[in-house]
This record gives C-alpha cells, sequence and structure tokens, in this order.
C-alpha cells in the first residue's frame, strides 16, 4: 500500500493535499484496492459546496457502491472529468491521474482533525 506521507487522509479512506488555499482530493491507494475494478465515479458540479465530513459523490466498483466523504469544506472549484471515460484511472494512479475534485477551501485549519500517513497506516491496520 502506497501512503504518501506530504498528504493527509481521512478515515474514510480519502486524500487531501493542500496547495495554498486549494486542496486536491482522491481516495487512497488502500481504498481502490479494495473496492477492486472501479466502473463510475459520481462527482459533484463544479461550483458545488461541499463540507467537511459529508457525502460528495459515489464510486462504484464492480461488486459495491460507496459513498465519497469530503475531507475540507469549500467549493468545488475543478472536477477530474477523465474519470467519466476512465475511471479505472482511479485503479492505476489513485494519487495523480486518479484525482477526483479541487475544493477552494473555506477553513484551511480543517486539516489539522485529518490523519498523517502513519496515522491512516495505523487506521487501516498497517496494510
Amino acid at each position: 500500500m502506497h501512503t504518501p506521507a506530504e498528504l493527509k487522509y481521512t478515515e474514510e479512506h480519502e486524500w487531501v493535499k493542500l496547495e495554498g488555499k486549494e486542496a486536491l482530493v482522491g481516495i487512497t491507494d488502500y481504498a481502490q484496492g479494495e473496492l477492486g475494478d472501479i466502473v463510475f465515479v459520481e462527482l459533484p458540479a463544479e461550483g458545488a459546496a461541499v463540507k467537511q465530513g459529508d457525502v460528495f459523490g459515489t464510486i462504484e466498483a464492480v461488486k459495491t457502491v460507496s459513498d465519497l466523504y469530503a475531507p475540507v469544506t469549500g467549493k468545488v472549484i475543478a472536477v477530474n472529468k477523465s474519470l467519466g471515460e476512465h475511471p479505472e484511472h482511479i485503479n492505476k494512479s489513485p494519487y495523480q491521474d486518479g484525482w477526483m475534485i479541487r475544493i477552494a477551501v473555506d477553513n484551511p485549519s480543517e486539516m489539522e482533525k485529518l490523519l498523517n500517513a502513519d496515522g491512516y497506516q495505523t487506521h487501516v491496520g498497517g496494510h
């Protein structure tokens, strides 16, 4: 399981990379491995408001459908449109090509509530 140290993580398996006042969001390598082959992802429209801890979309794999949870509060300013035709990017490259949304962050201090890489690995049982 790859868990980049520079990212923060939710207990629901999303990762977030803060870049200034913007946050790039996706799901972790662990999560995509647990889900299996991802076939569809439903993401919010640009301009949608998201709130930390609330559902912002769904991800569908061959065997299950899971909710996606916002790691921070803010406004969606970009959506990875390539995932519409190529949801497999999430399986192949969860931290690069498989990013999902970019959020203009309302309160960067919310990042402090998230797990660091070591905390996330402990959370998932050290896989």
